[in-house]
């Protein structure tokens, strides 16, 4: 095979990968959707954010992140961006915390009722000795004596597995209440399959999106 005809291979590759970016219209980096939030405007020209990606229109762009966000709405970026008046609400920011928050909750409502949630201490204590779970979840307002002694095991399994020691810690015992329908709710196991996956990709999301100024440094800088 000539050097041409193997280079047309990975050239339509990385046009693919090319092709699926999108660029944020705050900072003008080009990332995949999935680092992302998109935005439409409806019929009143009101900004509406599509986490599914599924509304019809032309959607924007801005990277997954309560300060971009808010830089977003304070410079008129959508506007500029769509060359066309539109409006954003003040509570924009928020209100994508909310629904990011409830599509979280939903995704372990699904995976617990799937049987990919093991809740209790002692119970995930089990789950991780056993070498089945990807996940570690505690609640934001678990005691932290417990969460280390989790966290110590899980991280020594993870390691010895050869994976990385995912913890999640971005719902409330209420959250998890909610999510499994038992009470004080504080720890709990995550297993593997597409349930448990599609959750711990929805709040990763949030969990980005919650950055701090901090973390976000490099990102606003770009602004």
């Amino acid at each position: 095979m000539s050097t041409e005809a193997a280079s047309e291979p990975r050239d339509a590759a990385r046009h693919r990968a090319k092709s699926s970016l999108r660029t944020c219209i705050v900072t003008r980096a080009e990332l995949p959707p999935s680092q992302m939030i998109r935005f439409v405007p409806g019929p009143d020209g009101v900004i509406t954010p599509d986490l599914a990606r599924r509304l019809p229109g032309r959607g924007v762009w801005v990277t997954c992140s309560a300060i971009l966000l808010t830089k977003a709405i304070k410079t008129k970026a959508f506007a500029k961006s769509l060359k066309r008046p539109v409006s954003a609400a003040s509570d924009l920011t928020p209100l994508v915390d909310q629904l990011m928050l409830r599509r979280t909750i939903e995704a372990l409502s699904l995976a617990n009722k799937a049987g990919s949630v093991v809740t209790g201490f002692a119970k995930v204590e089990a789950e991780l000795s056993r070498g089945s779970v990807v996940a570690l979840l505690h609640a934001v307002d678990a005691a932290e004596d417990g969460s280390r002694k989790l966290d110590r095991k899980w991280q020594a399994i993870a390691r010895d597995l050869g994976r990385e020691p995912r913890i999640v810690g971005e719902l409330t015992t209420t959250h998890l209440d909610l999510a499994t329908g038992k009470e004080n709710v504080v720890h709990a196991a995550i297993g593997d399959g597409g349930a448990g996956l599609r959750f711990l990709t929805e709040v990763e999301r949030l969990g980005r999106y919650r950055q701090p100024a901090s973390s976000s440094a490099s990102d606003c800088a770009a602004v």
